[in-house]
Parts: structure tokens; sequence; C-alpha cells
């Protein structure tokens, strides 16, 4: 593809700024527009005490810097923690040999928008951990109630930062609240009419994983009004330490939903909740998963060395999500000064599973456990800070911190030997901190200095930049907590297909709108509103429609809904969970959801430790 104009882009997106060089991308450009594209939340686990506001994220463009006149670049609101600098790192010289020749840093498009929740404050260098304030997390107290008042739609936590920014009228304006690390046809109706489940509705409560699966006392079918579905089973939360744990993945194949929560492994059969194999339980608490499984069904996770504030979250576990049998194990090696694997990101891209730690990563053929190949230090003191995976492996590096040429780089990487692609470098001053999809490839982009964000879309055969998005929109997708790591992919809420970007947008009450946005242009295609007074989530595109997930408000439980991608865009009902659930489904501050087979599955990802409250881990929804 050519380079975009040497005008920037007319929109609302905050675009990059300064000039860095790009492998791929066209000439960097100054924008200056204000815009209103919000950035991605992370879930909290406790009820901010003031309201989290925030749009969601943008990404760089390669356009030269707009003409005089041209309108200043959007607020960043996304605050992401970044990767600790490269300072103190030894001169390795990087496996693939030298980057690409840079060609002109790949610009953020002009879109200025004022980015939504805390913005990120400076970053430590490479090497300096930085202490979490989520909920559970070291030196904070144990997170309290249950009810989220504001939706499951907490404010981002950046590093150990917790302020926030909320895009009003381009205006930017400063807010504080707590943040966490930490998915057919209308329901049929109850077949008695009345307002009182029978005894067979009860769901099944498996309790830890080794019982019978009867049921117990709480029935969450009771009170089940005609049209809404069933719990059809659920799971008590395991016990947590006072400060919390993490509970993360859902992974639901075609026998067992598996769920990861502080120091075991749950399967569930998917129709009736009874265990679908024994627990598994580690010896140190989880720490990292992959996101994605392979087509086989296996998974790996990653749990502590130990329970002291050095252990290191090195030692990795296959398992076969069908059968919960291990297959191999073995442990992370640190890398060179200040490259530790104190915290992980695990990601699966084909047979290939991807460690990233904080400064480099290294690649497992991901049946077998053997290393295939490590991915370092290369070019002008670049570091890997991130990878991506999925049917596509992308990693964003840091490159030259604390000179005048400081810029992230993203690379497209060859899965099974690590290999370069295509490099695209990004605009001095912008940090890549969220991948919306790895193919296409979709980036969000923040930038401290002009307090911007950009969402860019890049070409697939050599990473140009291929269109901005456009919009005075302020958008939320739900994004998880990462200390070190970036967690580039975890992201709930931003899903794209061939040709569309779509984003929740960000309301504060009440019904939200998905906007569809043409990859090709950067420019709205249509929007469609919640059918709820609630949050519409898209899920993912499947068969010509956006399956989304509406949250559960004050007068209705959640429901899962189809919206045609042509034609009218008018959303239809595939579930609607039960009223007398709502409450369950708004204690999820940061969550987990899936809809497989007419089955909707949603689960916490963050356990608060609180004994005296019965906390759900997760439920099922069916009809």
């Amino acid at each position: 593809m050519s380079q975009p104009p040497s005008q920037p882009p007319q929109g609302g997106f905050g675009a990059p700024q300064d000039q860095p060089p790009t492998g791929g991308s066209g000439t960097p450009q100054d924008p200056r527009s204000q815009g209103g594209f919000g950035a991605p939340q992370p879930p909290p686990q406790q009820p901010p005490q003031t309201p989290p506001a925030g749009p969601p994220p943008a990404a760089p463009p390669t356009t030269p810097p707009p003409p005089q006149g041209a309108p200043p670049p959007p607020q960043p609101g996304y605050g992401y923690p970044q990767q600790p600098g490269p300072y103190g790192q030894p001169q390795q010289p990087g496996p693939y040999g030298q980057p690409q020749q840079p060609g002109p840093y790949a610009q953020p498009g002009p879109y200025g928008q004022p980015g939504p929740y805390g913005y990120p404050q400076q970053q430590p260098g490479y090497g300096y951990p930085q202490q979490p304030t989520y909920p559970g997390g070291p030196g904070t107290p144990p997170p309290g109630g249950s009810k989220n008042p504001f939706k499951g739609r907490p404010a981002l936590v950046i590093a150990a930062a917790v302020a926030g920014l909320l895009v009003v009228g381009g205006t930017v304006w400063a807010v504080t609240s707590g943040g966490d690390d930490g998915k057919k046809p209308v329901a049929k109706e109850s077949p008695s009419g009345s307002p009182k489940a029978s005894a067979s509705d009860d769901p099944v409560n498996p309790g830890d994983g080794s019982g019978d699966g009867g049921t117990d006392d709480e029935n969450l079918n009771a009170g089940r009004k005609p049209g809404e579905a069933k719990v059809l089973w659920y799971k008590s939360a395991p016990d947590a330490p006072g400060s919390g744990a993490d509970a993360p993945g859902l992974w639901i194949t075609g026998k067992a939903a598996v769920k990861a929560a502080y120091k075991q492994v749950f399967a569930f059969d998917v129709g009736n909740g009874k265990p679908a194999w024994d627990t598994l339980t580690f010896p140190q608490k989880i720490c990292a998963v992959t996101p994605q499984k392979t087509s086989d069904d296996k998974v790996v996770i990653a749990y502590m060395s130990g329970s002291t504030s050095s252990a290191k979250c090195n030692q990795l576990q296959q398992i076969d999500l069908n059968t919960g049998a291990k297959g191999w194990s073995g442990k992370v090696a640190d890398g060179g000064l200040f490259d530790s694997a104190l915290s992980v990101e695990l990601s699966i891209s084909g047979d290939t599973l991807t460690v990233g730690r904080s400064m480099s990563g290294t690649a497992y053929d991901v049946s077998s456990g053997k290393k295939l190949w490590d991915k370092e230090k290369y070019g002008a003191s670049c570091y890997p800070a991130g990878f991506a995976g999925g049917s596509r492996l992308l990693s964003v590096s840091s490159c030259g911190a604390g000179s005048d040429t400081e810029h992230d780089e993203v690379q497209e990487l060859d899965p099974a030997t690590g290999h370069v692609k295509w490099t695209t470098k990004i605009a001095k001053g912008w940090k890549v901190q969220r991948a919306y999809s790895v193919d296409p490839v979709v980036l969000y982009l923040t930038n401290d200095a002009k307090k911007t964000v950009n969402v860019s879309v890049l070409n697939d055969s050599n990473g140009s930049i291929r269109a901005q998005l456009k919009s005075d929109d302020g958008f939320a997708p739900e994004c998880g907590f990462a200390i070190l790591s970036r967690d580039l992919t975890g992201c709930f809420g931003a899903v794209a297909d061939a040709t569309t970007l779509y984003l929740p947008t960000d309301e504060k009450t009440g019904a939200n709108e998905v906007v569809a946005f043409d990859l090709a242009t950067g420019k709205e295609k249509w929007r469609v509103k919640s059918p709820a007074d609630a949050t519409m989530m898209p899920m993912r595109t499947e068969g010509g429609t956006l399956v989304a997930y509406v949250e559960a408000s004050y007068d209705g439980g959640g429901r899962v809904v189809s919206v045609p991608t042509t034609g009218s865009h008018k959303p239809s009902t595939l579930l609607q969970n039960p009223q007398g659930t709502a409450n369950i489904e708004s204690s999820f501050f940061s969550k987990a959801v899936d809809y497989v087979d007419g089955r909707f599955y949603i689960s916490t990802t963050r356990l608060t430790g609180n004994d005296e409250a019965k906390e759900k881990l997760m439920l099922a929804y069916g009809k």
C-alpha cells in the first residue's frame, strides 16, 4: 500500500505527533485536532469511589505533520502501564539480525482524543517493577462490596497510577478511581409460567470441583419469569487470601468449561456443571494463562516459583482442557539485567507458545515444550516489551529509551522461527498499549505528553498505516491490568472482522452504542444503540452478525444479542438472563464471558477474598 497522504487525516482521535521512522509506514505527522475517542478501561474488582470514566484507545499513523493551522491532536486517556526501560540491559546482539531499514515513523493520526480512564503517569525505566494498586494488590486492603454501581466499567489503572481523564465536550477533566489487574433465538418461556422455578430447575453448584454436583440451598432460578433463560449451573468461588486473588482465563470446549482461580484450575461439564475432571491444584498461585487454546484444546498456565516477594512467575504447565491431563512443564529463564520473569505474558499462535518477559521473549513448541527461539534486544537499543498472539504473532518493542530517538516499534513475527516479516516504527512520544486485533492488525496508542490517544489499522503485507479512526466519541472497551507486561490483547469489547472494527461508546449511565468503523478509511459506517438501559459490549462476529453482551441493569439481567452487520442493524435477543441474578452479573467488576452453542458463560477474573460474601466464580445460562 502507498503511504498515507501528506496531510493528516481529519478526525477526532489523537494522533501521534513526533516523527519516528517506520519500517513499513509513512511519514509522521503532528496532529493537533481535539477528539473524543476514549481509551480502554480496566475492569476493577471493587467499586471505585468515584465514577470511572474514559474513552477507548487509539493508534498512530504514518502521515507527515499537518499543515500550518491544523487542529491539535486529541488528548490520550488510556493510562496503561508502560514497560520498564532498558537501562542497564547488557548489549546483546539480537537473534534475528538488524531490523529493517527504518522509514518515517508511523505517525498516529489526528484523532484528538482525551484519554478517559487513568492517564498513564511517567513510567520507570526498564527493570523497575511498579507497585499495583488494584484491589487485592500488595499493600491494599481487601475489596469490599459486591455490587458495582458503575456497571462494571472501572477506571483504567496505569501501573501504580489511579488518575483518570474524562472527555466532556472536548475538555479533559481529572478524576480518580481504583482499578484491577487483575459472551439463540429468543429464550423460551418458562414451562409453567409460574414465577417460581420447579425443583428440577435448581442450578447445580459443583462446589470445589470434587463433589457430586448436587444442588445446595441457593436456588438462583427462583422467581424466573417467562422468557428468561435458566441458570444451568454455577460455581462458588474457592477460598482466596484476604487481599484477593486472580482468576484468569475462561476456556470452553465441546465438553468442558474450564476456569483458573488462585492456585487451582476447575473444569465443569458444559451441560450440567458437574466436574468434568479432577480439579488441578498448584503449589503456588497462578499468575498468567494463555487467552487462546490450541486446535486440540490445550492451554498453558504459569504459576509462581514461591510465595516470597522475590518469587517469579516462571513455572509453566501445559493442560488438556478436555481431560485435565498435565502435559509438559518447564521453567522460564530470566533474561539479562533488569529482564526478569517477575511477570510474564503468555500467548499461542498456531503451534507456538510465546512467553514475554519485561524486556524479551522466548518461544516454545506448544505441544512438546521444546524451545524454538528467543526475541531479544536488537537494533538501536530495542527491547521487546509485549507480544500479541492469535492467528498472527506481533511483537512490540521499546527503543532508545532516554534518548532523542526514543520510540516504539511493532513487528510481525513468524511464529515458527521468530523471523521478522515487517517492522513499523511509531512516532516518538507514542506508546502501543493494546492490539485490538492481530488479524487485521488494529493498534491502540497513547501519548503521555499530549494526553491523546489513537487507533490505527496496519496493512497486512508490510505493516504500513492503512487507516486511522476518525471519531468524536469516547469509547470504553474493558482492558485488564498488567504490572510489567503490556497485556496487548487483554481487552474485552473491541472486535474486528476483515473489513470493520466494532467499539462500544462510553456512557456513564444508561444505554450506550456500538460503532462500526470501516478499516479501509477509518470512518464510521453505522452505529446501533443498546436495546436495554445498560452497556452493550461486542464479543465476536460470525455469519454476518455481531454477537454482543448487554450487561445487567438495575431492572433486568444481562442478555446476549445478535446485530446484523448489514441492513437495519437492529439487535435481536439470543438469550435473556433472569433478573434474579442481575446483581451477581453486576458484581463481576472484572469478567470473562463467552457464548457457545446457545449457552452463555460469565466468570469473574478477580476474587475479593471476602469470606463473608457468597462470592461466585462463574455461571452458565441456557434455555
